[in-house]
């Protein structure tokens, strides 16, 4: 009779410990397991790549990793080298194919960026909105930033746009198409688009091009026509701003990044001339028309107050002086 009395009692306490770790196993095997600590960086080009850079070495990112997706392996041993100065992989950083993460069906990101550009997807919106679908975790306490272009804006005569100004249509602009309807998918699913200017390096953009292969041929466009920039590494950091924001601030919004010195098409290639690495070259020709229509001026004050955010190089010929 002692021994039933104490197997009842043993049974008493075992049972409730015994459920909470059924209980426990079941949901370690059936929940999906989130890289919480985790940032997706999709597309890693010049862009891409100075982004992981800065967030690897950004105190307030000291703890999180980063997965760089690439659509193939191409690259992969490049992107190590630029990023890490290394050949393999760290515990903070590694680099695998879209193909790859996809396939790891339980893998969910807090935060994803993506600056693929849609020359590398046949169908450009629906990768936007895919990667927003199974690569960003589900509850969505990050951020998904999308980087877009100020080439959607409909303004082209000289007017000042900003972040609500209209856009172009669509349907009969199907290469700004693309773009609206990437950053409709990014927006409907509680992301973010930036939409940045004309971005350059010391070695590309339309500087480089004009001065190096236009010198017979001339550079199609007035002289005057109005030229909106931004430097990669700004426009890295903008994203970095968006994230260390975060969706309380950027969840479905449109930011405009730009930075905020607006130039001409011969004003950038007189900036550019000052630098001892273009100074060989002359002035090209500008084609005109003279009557065509001017382009642009990007206000994105806004945008940087609301992202905290200012550009290294505040202009492109600040850039081209000090280079």
């Amino acid at each position: 009779r002692v021994h039933h009395i104490f197997t009842m009692v043993s049974a008493m306490v075992l049972s409730p410990l015994l459920t909470l770790m059924l209980a426990s196993i079941a949901t370690a095997f059936s929940a999906p397991t989130t890289a919480k600590a985790d940032i997706a960086v999709v597309g890693c080009g010049v862009l891409g790549t100075s982004l992981c850079k800065q967030i690897l070495s950004h105190p307030d990112f000291a703890s999180r990793s980063i997965t760089a997706i690439t659509k193939s392996t191409a690259r992969h041993d490049d992107i190590r080298k630029q990023v890490l100065q290394s050949d393999v992989d760290s515990d903070r950083f590694v680099v695998k194919t879209l193909d790859d993460v996809l396939e790891t069906s339980s893998l969910a990101f807090q935060d994803v960026v993506f600056c693929a550009p849609p020359s590398g997807f046949d169908n450009y919106p629906s990768a936007v909105k895919e990667a927003a679908e199974k690569l960003w975790a589900a509850d969505k306490s990050g951020s998904f930033v999308f980087t877009s272009s100020g080439g959607v804006y409909e303004g082209l005569d000289g007017e000042t746009v900003d972040e609500s100004s209209p856009t172009l249509d669509p349907e009969t602009n199907p290469r700004s198409g693309r773009m609206i309807y990437a950053e409709q998918e990014a927006i409907a699913l509680g992301g973010c688009a930036l939409r940045l200017a004309g971005l350059y390096t010391l070695e590309r953009g339309a500087h480089s091009y004009w001065l190096k292969k236009c010198q017979e041929t001339g550079v199609q466009g007035r002289e005057d026509g109005i030229v909106n920039l931004l430097h990669y590494d700004d426009a890295a950091s903008a994203c970095l701003a968006a994230l260390k924001v975060g969706p309380t601030v950027n969840s479905k919004r449109t930011f405009l990044i730009s930075d905020g010195n607006p130039t001409t098409r011969k004003g950038i290639c007189e900036s550019a001339l000052k630098c001892a690495s273009y100074s060989q070259y002359a002035m090209p020709r500008f084609l005109g028309p003279e009557d065509g229509l001017k382009g642009k001026i990007y206000d994105g004050s806004k945008s940087d107050d609301a992202l905290q955010w200012k550009p290294k190089y505040d202009s492109f010929d600040s850039f081209m002086t000090s280079c």
